[in-house]
């Protein structure tokens, strides 16, 4: 079948199709055995999801949210496909860019954030030269640097990066701010800036690079703290030897969250200070809500990093939240940090509730009752905190065993269910699950148990053992329902294709109804 052909169907009669293709090959028809044989994979039992992927196959589309996608721009208004082109380019999806602009290339020229996004050289110098107002006025939300900056068209195209960095000087000349930015809710005062859209959205290092070179403001609050989570070490270098003051920033104890030792010893070299918290930063801004070294023992980070900060200043009796450094690393089981204290001379003696947090941590089967009304909000919190990392399963089981809440939610209403679920923690979530959690509760982001999977499918870190559809089956097999968004604005492929599967099957469930098909 043609493309051409495709898209003068409707969605529902390629579903259908993909049902009879599944009955006949149940049957052991044949043709319809080929025809399977001929797009998946026969190792294993073919899904429902492998029906739907031949029958898009079979209509000239790579995929079924490929063949899904065409269906829909089919009945898009020009504008909704200029506006689905800019959010494409912003997330980096770049299959849905290349199909728009493949269907209709003069899309580009819609507005000058698209020219600008897209790294149009030659229409963006057209336009500047007949209304050079164009550089400053704002496309959307965003201004045409922020177009620039934020653009992953890069990635797709790094060959464009002269024609992206003539724009740049370009926009400039005419008047952009290089500390451009806008804010990322409406009504927010603090700016998402360019600088941070090129480096840490968009991963842009030669316009970032370009960027800090002609003033952009490196002490953003948003550049150095997310540079500490990217996979390499570049960004961070350029924003310190550009002048980022990690001092007073929450940028070392993210770093700590990664165990970073190279990016710890540079912030620590920089000027950071390991022992700062809220309460004694003279801003009263809430940054480094944590003493350095509490944060590498909570997170698993090495006696090497530990040692590391010491030797930087950290106190090691320091006291947070009832807790020493100490006390900190045997309540989250880092026993080696715990052992590198003790041996330097600053081991404590536990108090009650400690010793059974950490008895918990040691994986012991009787670790007594906690005394939950001395517990703080952080220490009731423990689960979430635990729920983020592979294999704390039992520690966590323990945990709950000695009086916690299994519902308990951080500072972000996120209960472990949902970190475990955004963290693609397939057997944690199922524990959770067991409790009877209310699945539509919405945590501080706006999502509920489904939508914090499917937002992790494509922006939790990428992690070996994370499987994110495993979860989203659990939560839709306990009841969640499917919003339509989490579809359209998934870019994670194999997520959506997922859902669509889920939909497709009889008693799919889609908003508030149940669609029997």
């Amino acid at each position: 079948m043609s493309a051409g052909l495709a898209s003068s169907l409707t969605l529902d009669h390629f579903r259908k199709s993909a049902r009879r293709l599944k009955k006949a090959f149940l049957n052991g028809e044949a043709e319809a055995v080929a025809r399977i044989a001929a797009h998946v994979d026969t190792a294993r039992p073919p899904r429902h999801a492998d029906f739907l992927h031949v029958i898009a196959r079979e209509a000239g589309h790579e995929s079924w949210p490929k063949l899904k996608f065409a269906l829909e721009t089919a009945s898009m208004s020009r504008a909704e496909r200029a506006q689905r082109l800019t959010q494409a380019l912003y997330f980096g999806q770049h299959w849905v860019a290349e199909k728009l602009l493949a269907d209709d290339p003069t899309l580009k020229d819609d507005n000058f954030g698209l020219q600008v996004a897209l790294y149009e050289l030659e229409a963006v110098r057209s336009a500047l030269e007949t209304d050079a107002g164009v550089a400053t006025r704002r496309v959307g939300l965003r201004t045409p640097i922020l177009h620039l900056a934020f653009s992953k068209d890069i990635h797709r195209r790094p060959e464009l990066a002269p024609q992206m960095l003539a724009i740049a000087e370009l926009l400039v000349a005419n008047g952009a701010d290089v500390n451009d930015g806008y804010p990322d809710q409406p009504g927010d005062t603090h700016l998402l800036s360019a600088l941070y859209g090129a480096l840490c959205h968009a991963a842009n290092f030669e316009l970032g690079r370009w960027m800090l070179e002609r003033g952009a403001d490196p002490n953003d609050n948003e550049s150095l703290y997310h540079a500490t989570e990217l996979g390499h070490s570049r960004a961070l270098e350029l924003l310190l030897k550009h002048g980022a003051r990690p001092d007073g920033t929450n940028a070392l104890p993210r770093a700590l969250d990664f165990g970073d030792e190279h990016k710890v010893r540079l912030l620590l070299e920089a000027g950071a200070d390991p022992n700062i918290t809220v309460a004694d930063h003279p801003s009263g801004q809430p940054v480094n809500s944590i003493p350095a070294l509490h944060q590498a023992a909570r997170r698993g980070c090495s006696e090497e990093i530990a040692e590391l900060l010491l030797a930087h200043g950290a106190d090691p009796d320091a006291d947070w939240e009832g807790h020493t450094a100490y006390a900190m690393a045997l309540i989250y089981g880092n026993l080696p940090v715990a052992a590198f204290l003790a041996k330097r001379g600053h081991a404590q003696v536990l108090t009650a509730n400690e010793q059974v947090l950490s008895a918990c941590a040691k994986g012991k089967e009787d670790p007594g009752r906690l005394d939950v009304a001395r517990l703080s909000k952080e220490d009731q919190s423990l689960l979430t905190r635990l729920a983020i990392l592979p294999g704390k399963l039992d520690h966590m089981k323990a945990l709950i065993a000695a009086g916690l809440d299994p519902d308990e939610p951080d500072e972000m209403g996120l209960p472990p269910l949902h970190v475990a679920g955004w963290n693609g923690l397939a057997d944690e979530l199922a524990y959770f699950l067991s409790f009877g959690p209310d699945l539509s509760r919405k945590n501080h982001f706006g999502g509920d148990a489904l939508d914090t999977v499917v937002h992790g499918s494509e922006f939790a870190p990428r992690d070996p053992k994370a499987d994110h559809i495993s979860c989203a089956r659990l939560l839709l097999e306990a009841g969640c329902v499917i919003d339509p968004r989490s579809i359209s604005g998934c870019g994670n492929e194999d997520m959506a294709q997922f859902l669509e599967d889920w939909l497709a099957a009889p008693g799919g469930r889609f908003g508030s109804r149940t669609l029997d098909r």
